[in-house]
């Protein structure tokens, strides 16, 4: 499955920068494995105060109980699969290290959307609109310029900056490069390029996905609760299915003209 790969090839290359178990005493976020902090790992667990929760815990943080941490908080989250090839590297990655809220109004701040926090509708219509005239690779560069703008303002920027310039340039590096294999990196928006240059909005998978949400909405109506669509609101869900569908009908015409 094309987003299993995706995500396992973006997972990889987040934990390429974040190693093994740590415990820096200037690192806010405590005794930290394979990125996941001890705040994380106990939330995530259910165990409260944080101090319940041994560092040895963390320490013995396995592969697949990370990925599924990383999968859930961050990658769902920012709805990951939705995102364009090398886009979804740059947030996923952002959102890893400097929490997912603020990796996503970043994008919606670089798409000139309302930055609310939620990736819906208008911002992947945005994004779509925006990767079909132009590519992805301003919008990569915009996103990694920014984050290393807000990285820098950090009081530990002194203490761990070196370390965190060199993360962004090769995320910028690797998330290029996957836009370029993927053909998205410079579509431009004449002639027979003038096309969706973005795979979450090829074919049937909008209406897929759209009918998911249409479902999930009806479920949570019916008092089921499912894990992917958690945190959302039943009448957000079938507004949303509906509204993507809407969008996805009314730019594939617009691109038609």
């Amino acid at each position: 499955m094309v987003e299993e790969r995706r995500f396992a090839a973006c997972l990889n290359e987040v934990l390429g920068h974040e190693g093994g178990y740590v415990d820096h005493p200037s690192d806010p976020g405590g005794a930290t494995n394979m990125g996941i902090t001890r705040a994380t790992l106990a939330a995530w667990r259910g165990v409260s105060p944080v101090t319940a929760l041994p560092k040895a815990e963390v320490r013995s943080l396995g592969r697949a109980e990370a990925e599924a941490i990383y999968r859930a908080l961050y990658w769902d989250r920012c709805r990951g699969e939705m995102l364009p090839a090398g886009v979804d590297l740059a947030i996923f990655d952002f959102a890893v290290n400097s929490g997912a809220d603020r990796a996503i109004r970043a994008l919606q701040g670089a798409l000139g959307v309302s930055r609310d926090g939620i990736i819906g509708p208008v911002t992947l219509g945005a994004l779509e609109a925006g990767v079909a005239a132009g590519g992805t690779a301003a919008l990569i560069g915009t996103l990694c310029d920014g984050r290393l703008g807000f990285l820098k303002a950090l009081r530990t920027f002194a203490i761990f900056g070196r370390g965190w310039s060199n993360r962004v340039e090769a995320v910028r590096s690797a998330a290029l490069a996957m836009a370029r294999a993927a053909g998205l990196a410079d579509t431009g928006s004449t002639g027979t390029e003038r096309t969706i240059g973005m795979d979450f909005l090829q074919g049937y998978k909008t209406y897929i996905v759209a009918l998911a949400m249409l479902l999930a909405g009806v479920a949570q109506m019916l008092g089921v609760e499912l894990p992917s669509f958690s945190g959302q609101s039943a009448g957000h869900l079938v507004m949303e299915a509906f509204a993507l569908i809407f969008l996805r009908s009314g730019l594939k015409a617009s691109l038609a003209r």
